[in-house]
């Protein structure tokens, strides 16, 4: 399991890094991204703390990736908080999508698959094919999520995603111990999305660009 989409104590995940990282292993995780939900105010002090998780790559079989979820900020905001956050030592920028579960701002969607610094698109809910075009060109991941309720348009992201040619992987938006999955589980999730099994495994696949 190759998990980027994780948070911890210093958002509003349960865990502290070293019990998160802990649980993923047993998980059978080979690599785990920690991000943390961010916005101007406080992406300094997320990746300052997040990144001293590193030390734990050192004691289990795991990459442990330090990174931010960009969450609620303003369309034209985000690509200096993205470039800031990667300036700061980010491995892993996901920007927080127009999930339907959320009051998101619209062209959230849009700014995100525009920018170099942005890795994954999360729970990106009713997607269009041109933001999923963009996306593709730009080289952005567009996120299959395990996480409930914002997994009410995994369909339409796969469906989407595929029509595009983006890049797609599975994520699980832990903020809670049950929250992580097994390599077994995701593929199960991106098969529930509509996609067959070779096409969910090749997904699964997908995540492997984040390993070093």
């Amino acid at each position: 399991m190759i998990d980027m989409h994780t948070h911890s104590i210093f958002s509003d995940g349960e865990l502290i890094p070293s019990e998160l990282v802990r649980r993923a292993v047993v998980h059978g995780y080979r690599a785990i991204g920690i991000t943390d939900h961010a916005d101007f105010t406080n992406v300094e002090h997320v990746l300052k703390n997040v990144s001293k998780a590193k030390y734990l790559e050192d004691e289990f079989d795991i990459q442990v990736k330090v990174g931010v979820e960009i969450t609620h900020v303003p369309p034209r905001k985000i690509a200096p908080l993205a470039r800031m956050a990667k300036e700061l030592g980010a491995e892993i920028v996901v920007v927080h999508g127009e999930t339907i579960n959320e009051p998101v701002m619209p062209g959230t969607n849009a700014a995100s698959v525009e920018l170099a610094d942005v890795d994954i698109l999360a729970h990106p809910g009713f997607i269009t094919i041109e933001d999923a075009e963009i996306a593709r060109d730009n080289d952005v991941c567009l996120e299959i999520t395990a996480r409930n309720g914002h997994n009410r348009t995994n369909g339409h992201v796969a469906r989407i995603g595929m029509e595009a040619g983006a890049t797609l992987v599975v994520d699980t938006d832990t903020h809670s111990p049950e929250n992580l999955i097994t390599k077994e589980f995701a593929l199960k999730v991106a098969m529930g999305a509509g996609l067959t099994e070779k096409q969910a495994q090749a997904v699964l696949d997908n995540s492997l660009r984040f390993l070093e």
